[in-house]
């Protein structure tokens, strides 16, 4: 099984359109939504973890930009800068994943991408303001 947590972009002319469902029900996937911001008139935003076969997921994601949905994967909108960054270590007080965590031996602040769901919690508790999440 593979995994992909991807951010789907909707314009205002698909926020009916039920593509997660086809998505989950023609491509034989899981779904678990991370976050989502979506209302009428608007445009959308759903954060997914999909989960199936890796080619599904593929054909999946070809499908729903087919339909006009922008994807992109989640760990290229979590960014660090590191030449802000202090390593004061406050991120990793507050993420609930241990996406940012310290290492042990040189009391560096890491990040593991694939541990992260965006929650954006890191964000407002960088003091520095290194942490910013785009989407």
């Amino acid at each position: 099984m593979a995994e992909a947590r991807v951010v789907f972009h909707y314009p205002r002319t698909l926020i009916d359109v039920p593509i997660v469902s086809k998505v989950a029900r023609e491509f034989d996937l899981e779904f678990n939504i991370l976050r989502a911001n979506i209302t009428p008139d608007s445009e959308g935003l759903l954060v997914l973890e999909l989960t199936g076969k890796a080619e599904e997921i593929t054909r999946a994601l070809d499908w729903a930009r087919e339909q006009g949905v922008t994807t992109q994967a989640l760990e290229k909108d979590v960014v660090r800068d590191d030449d802000v960054c202090t390593q004061c270590g406050a991120c990793v007080t507050i993420c609930p994943t241990d996406a940012l965590r310290i290492d042990p031996e040189t009391q560096e602040v890491l990040f593991d991408a694939d541990e992260c769901v965006a929650c954006e919690l890191c964000v407002p508790a960088c003091p520095p303001r290194a942490m910013t999440v785009a989407f």
